[in-house]
């Protein structure tokens, strides 16, 4: 059952402020989420039940474990959120509860709920993903990230104040980004038992002059110390900082520490009084890489992927199979020890790695899933304990490539952070410390350009390795490349002028893990699934042999900056061609397919590309008429009054101007129509000889050949295509927020702009056919985008649709349908067409003649009722093969 906001409220409002609470609850709690009825029976009575201990609690896979508890609440939650069943059946919930307080842990945000079980009607969105509505929102650290950046960011602009010309020096901009990731790393050690309790921040503050004039020298020694073995050989003051390795701070020329000033002293001091051991590696290091480019400051927060996104690259990936495997050797501790094995065999690569993001998250999980493996092990026999002595998950196996040079050093300090901290779990778990230094190991991070680098030097890939390629690659659509960007793509395919700026590293991806056992995930923008970019890149990237294992379709982007980027991705899993299942994602539904095309649907690889005619029955639908006049012949309202007050024999020659604009936000404008018979009549109004003049004039200095020959003809639109009779106006670009395209009829009189697509003497059914949700679900797949706007194409979309023959029965259902869509317009008239088709505003009796146009189209294609719209594609694009090949056979050009 799908539940909205306010519904899942009100069925969770009867569960606070009860007098007292038993097991029933968590039954009661899930029924409320709309959880099915014989679900939560059959979990109730324990067939669904996959608890380790039933009598005091419940679990059932992917949704929840709960236990009952006399003892502490806290306590038990911290144990149970590790535990190897919790891990083995990844719930999304974990609580536990006395009956008076309750506590839950959201696994995949890492949020946390502590609050009197009276209450929970209070809290209820917390649970909102057990009804199909996920949290755009990330975990509870994210603030003190946040505001360490900011303190940074001041400390980096009186650094640049108080060294004028760093930054034109050599080095000068390297020097600041490792001094910078120098300082990050002390303040979390000092933070985090690495160091001694604050002791970077005291020697600094205790060891230099409050005017800063000594702190550039102290802090080159300190930076020495820390790349010194041996206490003795370090100056008495510093013989208490440890040996740190790893390269972090070899001492360099080309390293110099930056000049202080008093205030950079007190900033320094300042940004190391925050609690930095609970930066979060994962998205820290993208802040500070703001911090520190031009551009981004304002930005703080835009730059990185959230958890549940990059999850969605990493579970369906290898992360779920990686669960399956443990969940199957549970009690079989030969199938644990080899799966330990693998886990630890396993590389990671990220080809626009960022500062880290998608490599730390990785590798947090294969070491959590460790931790369950050897927990498990020691509780089938205590011999295993031998194996706590150190982790076999390497941050060695974790490869990365990053054009920026601070994001570099970021994503590899965020890796011993990363490791330090699942350290620090290990050591909660099994009570055995494993020293983060001397730092041995380091991410594999190689600066440089990905596409123009050969991946196979960065993380040599040989046919039985299992390596998975993951990340989130620049986007970049073809409008908004430089030269450099072309040129990047040239180097990898020959469609470089009209692909996006990602399809780079699909290209190169495909190629890097053909013929192995390698595999990937990229976060992308849905513009390379829809439209002409499907044609261009596909064929080039899965050729014969490669697959799209698992899809997550269109999502909108979110993260917490305050002007979060307004962009639409999907995730694309893609491997060599294999008997292993496939899925397709849509919000929190998974679907078993047969094959997943390019397009994201169950159906077989076809590449929409442009057609002059329609496939199907439907009538010819045409571009608009275009003025190309310089805004000559068009009229506003008040240009039209005035023109008609002064001259009203000028009347005649104005007409109503219709585009998607006009028409869907319900404004006016007017164009002069004047034929040539009418010209010298027309032309004797000042006024419009004027504005004839003038289009003359803006068609003459054209550089389009065919633009300056209808200088001559002022009085004539560009291209015309206007019909005197009712037209229908289907709009280019639509809103990608609308469930439909505002589509609709308009008079004879009404010109329709080049904005907009045009049909002439076109029948009722023909409206309700391209206005339905499955005529939409086919625009939102083929179509494409303009921006973030729905483009509909007359040659892509309209001409491509694979409709079946119509009886006349079912085009006169179509046709009353149609009209009652129109009939409740009408009665909403005092309403935009914006309005009525804002989904959080449109009106019940239009959403139900819409839906009482999709139940009769639906009904064309399929006997069973659709679900989804992934359901409606598989059907279209089946079709179109069908028509396709139909029309092949008779040897019907088009």
């Amino acid at each position: 059952m799908k539940l909205n906001l306010k519904a899942v409220g009100e069925r969770v409002a009867p569960l606070g402020g009860l007098e007292s609470y038993d097991r029933e609850f968590i039954f009661d709690l899930l029924l409320a989420y709309g959880k099915p009825q014989g679900n939560v029976t059959r979990l109730r009575m324990g067939s669904l039940n996959v608890a380790a201990d039933p009598s005091t609690e419940v679990a059932q896979k992917n949704v929840v474990y709960f236990r009952e508890t006399e003892g502490d609440p806290l306590a038990e939650i911290e144990e149970l959120r590790t535990a190897p069943a919790v891990v083995r059946y990844s719930p999304r919930f974990v609580i536990v509860t006395d009956y008076a307080e309750l506590l839950a842990v959201d696994t995949k945000t890492g949020e946390n709920l502590i609050v009197p079980i009276r209450e929970i009607d209070k809290h209820f969105t917390f649970f909102l993903p057990w009804a199909g509505m996920e949290k755009a929102q990330y975990v509870a650290e994210a603030h003190a990230d946040v505001k360490a950046a900011e303190r940074m960011g001041k400390l980096f602009d009186e650094l640049l104040a108080a060294n004028p010309g760093l930054l034109e020096l050599p080095y000068g901009r390297h020097a600041l980004n490792v001094f910078f990731t120098r300082l990050l790393f002390c303040f979390f050690a000092e933070d985090t038992e690495i160091f001694e309790q604050n002791q970077f921040t005291s020697a600094v503050g205790s060891h230099t002059q409050a005017d800063g004039s000594d702190v550039a020298e102290f802090l080159t020694d300190v930076f020495t110390a820390l790349d010194t073995k041996e206490a003795g050989d370090k100056p008495t003051h510093l013989a208490g900082f440890p040996y740190v390795n790893g390269r972090l701070f070899t001492v360099k020329a080309e390293h110099a520490v930056p000049v202080f000033t008093r205030r950079a002293r007190e900033l320094l001091i300042e940004s190391g009084t925050l609690i930095w051991r609970e930066i979060n590696p994962d998205i820290f290091g993208s802040m500070f890489q703001a911090i520190v480019t031009p551009g981004k400051r304002s930005d703080l927060g835009q730059h990185y992927t959230s958890v549940p996104n990059i999850l969605k690259t990493i579970e369906p990936l290898f992360l779920d199979g990686l669960r399956n495997e443990f969940d199957a050797g549970f009690d079989s501790a030969k199938k644990l020890t080899s799966l330990l094995e693998r886990i630890s065999a396993i590389k990671v690569f990220d080809p626009a790695c960022g500062s880290g993001n998608f490599l730390i998250i990785a590798y947090k999980e294969l070491r959590r899933l460790e931790h369950a493996i050897l927990e498990r092990l020691s509780e089938l026999d205590l011999k295993h304990q031998v194996l706590y002595s150190e982790s076999r998950i390497s941050i060695e196996n974790f490869f990365g490539i990053e054009i920026d040079d601070f994001a570099v050093e970021v994503a590899i300090l965020s890796l011993w952070i990363a490791k330090h901290q699942m350290n620090a779990e290990f050591k909660d778990k099994f009570g055995v410390s494993i020293p983060l230094i001397p730092l041995k190991q380091a991410g594999k991070i190689t600066p440089g350009n990905a596409i123009t680098l050969d991946w196979a030097t960065v993380c040599p890939n040989n046919a039985g390795l299992e390596i998975y390629l993951l990340g989130n690659p620049p986007y970049l659509g073809s409008r908004n490349q430089s030269v450099e960007h072309k040129r990047d793509l040239a180097t990898v395919t020959s469609n470089y002028k009209s692909l996006d700026y990602v399809s780079a590293w699909l290209v190169k991806g495909a190629d890097y893990i053909r013929n192995t056992a390698a595999e990937l995930a990229f976060v992308t923008t849905n513009s390379i699934t829809q439209g002409e970019q499907v044609g261009l890149l596909w064929p080039l990237v899965l050729g014969n042999d490669l697959e799209l294992g698992y899809a997550y379709t269109s999502f909108r982007w979110s993260n917490h900056a305050k002007n979060a980027a307004g962009v639409t991705c999907v995730v694309i899993g893609l491997r060599n061609k294999m008997l292993r299942p496939k899925y397709i994602f849509t919000d929190t539904i998974r679907m078993d397919v047969q094959r997943i095309n390019a397009y994201l649907a169950d159906a077989p690889d076809i590449w929409i590309g442009r057609r002059s005619t329609p496939l199907s029955e439907l009538p010819k639908l045409g571009f608009g008429s275009m003025p190309n006049d310089g805004g000559n012949l068009i009229l506003t309202d008040q240009e039209r009054d005035q023109l008609i007050k002064t001259h009203p024999e000028s009347e005649r020659f104005v007409r109503g101007f219709s585009g998607a604009d006009e028409f869907i936000k319900g404004k006016t404008r007017w164009c002069l129509v004047i034929s040539n018979d009418e010209l010298e009549e027309a032309a004797a109004i000042p006024s419009i000889s004027a504005r004839l003049e003038r289009v003359r004039a803006h068609r003459s200095k054209s550089t389009e050949k065919s633009t300056r020959a209808k200088a001559s003809a002022p009085n004539q639109f560009y291209f015309w295509a206007h019909q005197a009779t009712e037209s229908l106006i289907v709009p280019a670009t639509s809103s990608e927020r609308r469930e439909y395209v505002p589509i609709g009829y308009l008079d004879s009189s009404t010109v329709i702009s080049n904005s907009a697509n045009a049909a002439y003497g076109v029948q009722p059914w023909v409206f309700a056919v391209i206005t339905s949700r499955m005529h939409m679900a086919w625009m939102r797949a083929v179509g494409g985008k303009l921006k973030t706007d729905y483009r509909y194409s007359n040659t892509i979309v309209y001409n491509n649709f694979p409709m079946p023959p119509l009886s006349d029965v079912l085009k006169a259902k179509l046709t009353v349908a149609a009209f009652r869509v129109l009939d409740v317009r009408e009665y909403h008239c005092e309403q935009t067409l914006a309005d009525l088709y804002d989904p959080d505003l449109m009106p019940a009796d239009l959403r139900a003649a819409h839906a009482a146009v999709d139940a009769i189209v639906d009904a064309i294609y399929s006997k069973r009722e659709y679900e989804t719209d992934e359901q409606r594609l598989s059907d279209l694009f089946t079709s179109y093969e069908a028509m396709t090949a139909n029309e092949a056979s008779k040897g019907k050009m088009k």
